[in-house]
Formats: structure tokens, sequence, C-alpha cells
């Protein structure tokens, strides 16, 4: 059962055009991100889907050219005993960006409305507070000024399954199939359900859900990182003009011998 309907879909993107859209896109965010750091913006992206829905390559591919003091990755590990005592927002509060900040959520504040309410991890009264509170709370972070996007990256059953295969056969790839992983096979339509109450609540006209179909996830990529660049006002700043001065002349410095430092070993001239 596919979690959507879905209509005929488009055969996979090749590499290459794939390739020189993304960088071209890369370039684009190399743009946005001098705009955010000069113009003290401050945004906040949330990538929220299932498990293998491709949000993890996305965010690599949104950073991969990025200054990671402007533009850095949230992924919050299991709240602490502390933690769950506190307002269920405070945690993630204290990740929102300062001016010229980007910040990127690997699951976020939703997850309450996902793995929390499918897997039991939080009450019935917790789960409908956090669906009438969300809104009011993301309201706050717009008119604050946060340029605020939300994107669920939606994959079929078939290539979920595929890919938890994937992870299962390749020893570069297994730290990524948690028990979790596994439970949520077997839970899919719980999983669908939830997701559904959730846009139900929370799909609101000043903070919207952006759904990004990732069968194919190169294509996702490239459509996710298009849109995100079109949503926001950002120009291009023009770039500061810098000179390398003249190396100065000798002043005499010797360099100590080299045998009396310890050097990493040619590993690299055993592949020739």
């Amino acid at each position: 059962m596919a979690e959507e309907q879905r209509t005929a879909k488009p055969g996979r993107l090749a590499k290459k055009p794939y390739e020189r859209e993304l960088l071209r896109l890369q370039q684009e965010l190399v743009k946005l991100q001098e705009w955010v750091r000069v113009e003290g913006a401050r945004v906040v992206v949330v990538f929220e889907g299932r498990d293998a829905a491709g949000k993890g390559g996305a965010i690599k591919r949104v950073t991969e050219y990025l200054n990671p003091r402007i533009a850095r990755v949230a992924a919050l590990p299991t709240p602490t005993e502390r933690q769950k005592t506190q307002w269920y927002f405070q945690r993630y509060v204290e990740h929102l960006p300062a001016a010229g900040e980007i910040v990127l959520f690997d699951r976020s504040w939703y997850n309450r409305a996902g793995v929390e309410r499918v897997m039991g991890f939080c009450t019935d009264e917790e789960y409908w507070q956090f669906l009438h509170q969300c809104p009011t709370f993301e309201r706050m972070l717009i008119e604050a000024g946060i340029v605020l996007r939300k994107y669920w990256f939606s994959v079929s059953d078939t290539e979920q399954e595929r890919r938890f295969r994937d992870r299962l056969e390749s020893p570069m790839k297994r730290w990524k199939l948690s028990p979790m992983d596994v439970e949520s096979i077997t839970r899919w339509e719980d999983y669908s359900r939830a997701k559904d109450e959730m846009f139900i609540h929370t799909d609101i006209p000043e903070s919207p859900w952006h759904v990004v179909e990732s069968d194919d996830k190169r294509r996702a990529r490239i459509n996710m990182i298009a849109h995100l660049l079109s949503t926001v006002e950002y120009h291009e700043i023009k770039a500061r003009q810098i000179e390398l001065p003249p190396r100065p002349a000798s002043r005499g410095y010797q360099r100590p011998p080299r045998d009396l430092q310890k050097y990493v070993p040619d590993h690299a001239a055993k592949l020739d």
C-alpha cells in the first residue's frame, strides 16, 4: 500500500543533468548564505518524513559548500530525563538561529506527532496538546522574523523497503538501520494516519508543509533545493575584493631537520 495516491512518475533523473543542476543550485545556496549573513536573517528549514525517505542526503547536498558557522544541522538525540520534564518545545528553541544563521532540523519538534505518537512514547494528552500548540509556536517564530520552511519527504513502501535492505546488506550503511526503522515496516499504516492527522492540524497558511516526492533521490534533492531558493527573497551580495599580499623576503628562518618529527607513513605510495 503506497503512502499516498501517486500520479505516474517520471523516470529517474540522469546523473549528468542532476550533477549539473545540483552544482548550479549549490552556487545559489552560497549566495543565500551570504545574504543571510550580511542581512542578519534567520532561516529554519525542517526536514521530516519516514525513515529512509532521503532527508539526510538532501541535507548533505544543501550544506556541502556552506560555512558550518552559518549553516548548521540540528539533529537532536533522545531527550534526557530533565528535558522530558520541560515544556516540549524548549529543547528545540535552544537550537533556533541567531541573526545571520541558517538551521536545518534533521527531524524536529514533529517527532511528537510521528514516532512518539506511533510508538507510544507520549501520552494522548501530550500528543493533542502538541497539535494544539504547534501552529501557535510556529506563528510566534514567523512573527519574530524567522524564515520557516517545512519539507515532508514522501517515499513509497516498496522503495523504503528496498533502501532498508540496501542498508542491511552494506557494511558502510548498516549503522543507519535501527530497531526503530525495522519496527516502522510493520507500522506503515499507523505512520500514515499519524502523518495525515499532523497535516490537518499543522499545515497552516503561515507555515505550510511542502511535500517532496522522494522515490528518486536525485529528483527529490533538486526539487527541494530549487523550491527553498524560490521561496526566499534573497539577492546576491557583492563579494569583497581580496588581494593577496606579496610574500616577504626570508629573514633567515631554518626549518628543523625532518628526522626530528614523526610523519604519517605514505600509504598512498602503495597505490601506484
